[in-house]
């Protein structure tokens, strides 16, 4: 079989639940993804992230590790020379790599050339609309209520069409011009990142008039927070939402809501743009997200680094496989992660890791339902002297106007309590267990209490369970705690 095209459509902080056919309920939010996993692809229904933020978790799904193996836990600490990156491994087995959006991946010093083949970089002169992050009127005054909350509503149309020309526009219509021009004897390998959903909260109007009551998703409620990470509820009175109005918080999952549909709509032009070229039948197409939002949550916004909520890590994994590949389209539940995408791709290319790796290959599952795995896991947070992981290097770490104040301030703070607490998560089909270091665990039946509001950890009823998933954690860290080259040194 000869080596497919592969497209890598990665949204970021797009939650699972925000897809119709996860969400369980008729939606017209996202129309293209949920016709293609009913129809031509496989969506894998519980897919997890590995950490709850950017960098981290684009970090592991490219490098196949868990956080942890190589220190990969905060938002500057990259993809080194020395580490494995998916998209340097299939350009060095013959691909032609294109690359555009987001990098939240490699840093800044990294020589692009050696990981893909054509970075696409919008200018200044290209004539994108303002980015919310820049022209910030909508905060409203200091000592407002949105003035920490994201939402920045309405987006001003720039064309006839309704649409804004902004950074995730202009990359996936780069991408199409990419895919009708293609015309190179090696296969391609396109990865495409984009910003949204990512707060502030923007969507044009033609996209918020369609979230109405039918498809729209009601924000779950406060939990009492004192067997809650104390960050959640410090984050939330810093951002003045403890006293949110209810009519903010739907106003934010609705805008949300409609950020979500303008992605589905762009994978549509993705996949349309692949059938008009020719190349729909020669390619693999992975629909995913690093990692998901709060959108109104708990009365919370944006996410947390150290959380691990479903609502942040539970993320959308669609793959539409190539001709040639059994497989029965539809739904798959058994748990899958992020990292995995890894193990994937390099069955499909051929491409062979640099050094070992945790994914597992989701291929088997195509043809109809395959355990993948019994566990997931996402961690995240800092040891009390790991100042260096504080992420200092944000403006937001002192600079209380920056919108990412609230959350990476508390970072900074190595006082009682701390706020920025390592952690990691265990999650199967039913249960949750958070290992949190210098507050209290977390365990969570979710069968009985799905939106995990009752933190169980100290009742007697899981007495079993709770030491079970603890045991199964200590072999995880054990199976995942190092790598060893392939290849031995001389002595």
């Amino acid at each position: 079989m000869k080596r497919p095209h592969i497209i890598i459509f990665v949204a970021d902080e797009f939650r699972a639940d925000r897809l119709g056919h996860i969400a369980g309920t008729p939606s017209t939010l996202t129309p293209h993804l949920d016709h293609l996993a009913e129809t031509e692809a496989v969506s894998f229904t519980a897919n997890f992230c590995q950490n709850p933020v950017c960098t981290p978790s684009r970090c592991s799904f490219m490098s196949g590790w868990y956080p942890h193996v190589r220190g990969h836990r905060t938002m500057h600490h990259m993809l080194r020379p020395e580490d494995q990156d998916l998209l340097k491994i299939v350009k060095d087995a013959g691909y032609y790599v294109w690359w555009g959006g987001k990098n939240d991946l490699l840093p800044g010093t990294a020589d692009l050339s050696e990981h893909v083949s054509f970075r696409n970089t919008p200018c200044p002169e290209d004539g994108l609309a303002q980015d919310p992050h820049m022209d910030m009127t909508w905060r409203g005054p200091a000592d407002g209520p949105k003035y920490y909350s994201f939402l920045a509503g309405t987006a001003p149309a720039t064309e006839p069409s309704g649409d804004r020309l902004d950074f995730d526009l202009w990359n996936v219509r780069s991408a199409v011009r990419f895919l009708e021009t293609y015309d190179r004897p090696e296969p391609f390998l396109l990865y495409l990142s984009i910003q949204s959903p990512h707060p502030p909260y923007y969507a044009e109007e033609k996209w918020l008039n369609k979230v109405n009551a039918d498809n729209r998703h009601h924000p779950i409620p406060q939990p009492d927070w004192e067997l809650k990470p104390q960050i959640l509820p410090k984050i939330q009175e810093r951002r003045r939402m403890d006293k949110a109005d209810p009519a903010l918080l739907q106003q934010i999952s609705d805008t949300y809501d409609a950020m979500c549909m303008r992605v589905d709509h762009q994978a549509g032009m993705l996949l349309e743009a692949l059938r008009k070229a020719g190349l729909y039948e020669d390619t693999a197409f992975f629909f995913m997200s690093d990692h998901g939002d709060f959108a109104g949550d708990y009365g919370l916004v944006e996410k947390t680094q150290n959380t691990f909520e479903d609502c942040l890590t539970h993320t959308p994994m669609i793959l539409k496989p190539p001709a040639g590949y059994d497989c029965a389209p539809g739904l798959r539940t058994s748990l899958t992660e992020n990292i995995d995408l890894f193990a994937t791709v390099l069955e499909l290319t051929g491409a062979s890791p640099t050094l070992p790796h945790f994914g597992r290959s989701l291929l088997p599952a195509l043809p109809g339902e395959t355990l993948i795995r019994h566990f997931v896991h996402t961690e995240g947070g800092r040891l009390l002297s790991e100042m260096h992981c504080r992420e200092a290097e944000s403006p937001g770490a002192t600079d209380p106007t920056d919108l990412y104040w609230p959350r990476v301030g508390l970072q900074q703070e190595n006082g009682t309590p701390m706020y920025h607490t390592k952690a990691c998560m265990i999650r199967n089909d039913r249960y949750k267990y958070v290992r949190r270091l210098y507050e209290a665990d977390e365990f969570y039946d979710l069968l009985q209490d799905p939106d995990e509001i009752h933190n169980l950890i100290h009742d007697p009823r899981y007495k079993d369970m709770l030491g079970y998933m603890r045991d199964k954690m200590l072999s995880f860290y054990m199976e995942t705690s190092d790598i060893v080259p392939f290849i031995p040194d001389a002595r």
